[in-house]
């Protein structure tokens, strides 16, 4: 895979503020440093002053600062002051979209330019090329040792939900969990609370309740909720998975108030 590395160095060039757009990339594992298609010319944005100096009707184009000599601008007669106002028939606005054009032609390819010189529009020709480069990975190596950098363990957070009314606290399960406990959805049971209907009832942790009273519960607040919508009936089953076996079990709910208590625990893995 190509490794691309924009460059797009600023100088200045005739009082001008000039820049060339160029992708560079590496190369197989030659370390061979080659670049994108490119003209070879340093630019300039068009401002509505320098149109006037330029003799342009409007303030739109790229002005070619510098001719790098040797390159396809110079092989086509690409002066500096020239304005480049279109590019194989489509307007040019500004620089990038100017250098997006060139990178996107392929190399080898013939292009028609429309430039102004002194007030006066042509069309050229110029043949952009792929700019080739010395090797310069291959030769270069690093003057210092690398510091060895250990990441420590990142601990885990995750929100667990109180249920004082079933007296369980649960967590929603994760697609990795759900696949370790053997279920495609349900609640895990963390802890059981001491002396509460589920532990009469015979509810451990690690078990996953996956209905309550027939009514599928996918996430604490589900389990909430069919918690209350059977609190009427006081006895009522529930299902759940334990050992990667299903059952059924019936519990007895106690008078209390049901709300869902949300706690936040932060683990850290020992490894």
């Amino acid at each position: 895979m190509a490794a691309a590395l924009s460059a797009q160095p600023s100088q200045v060039w005739g009082g001008q503020n000039a820049q060339t757009p160029q992708i560079w990339e590496f190369h197989g594992a030659n370390g061979m440093l080659t670049g994108g298609t490119y003209l070879g010319v340093n630019l300039a944005e068009i401002t509505s002053d320098r149109a006037r100096d330029l003799k342009l009707k409007d303030a739109y184009g790229v002005e070619i600062t510098r001719v790098e000599e040797g390159s396809p601008a110079d092989k086509a007669g690409l002066k500096a002051d020239d304005v480049v106002l279109e590019y194989n028939g489509q307007r040019v606005e500004g620089m990038e979209q100017f250098g997006r054009l060139v990178r996107e032609t392929p190399s080898g390819r013939e292009v028609k330019l429309l430039i102004s010189r002194n007030g006066v529009t042509q069309a050229m020709s110029a043949t952009v090329q792929t700019r080739k480069m010395k090797n310069i990975v291959s030769n270069w190596q690093p003057n210092f040792d690398m510091p060895e950098i250990r990441i420590p363990d990142m601990p885990r957070i995750f929100t667990t939900w109180q249920s004082p009314l079933l007296g369980v606290e649960t967590e929603s399960l994760g697609s990795q969990l759900a696949s370790y406990f053997g279920v495609k959805e349900g609640v895990l049971v963390r802890s059981v609370i001491k002396d509460t209907a589920a532990e009469k009832a015979g509810i451990k942790a690690g078990d996953v309740i996956t209905k309550v009273d027939g009514n599928t519960v996918t996430t604490p607040n589900e389990l909430v909720s069919a918690l209350r919508a059977s609190s009427s009936k006081k006895t009522f089953p529930i299902d759940l998975v334990r050992d990667r076996h299903e059952t059924s079990i019936n519990v007895t709910l106690e008078d209390h108030s049901e709300r869902a208590i949300p706690r936040t625990r932060v683990v850290k893995d020992e490894r």
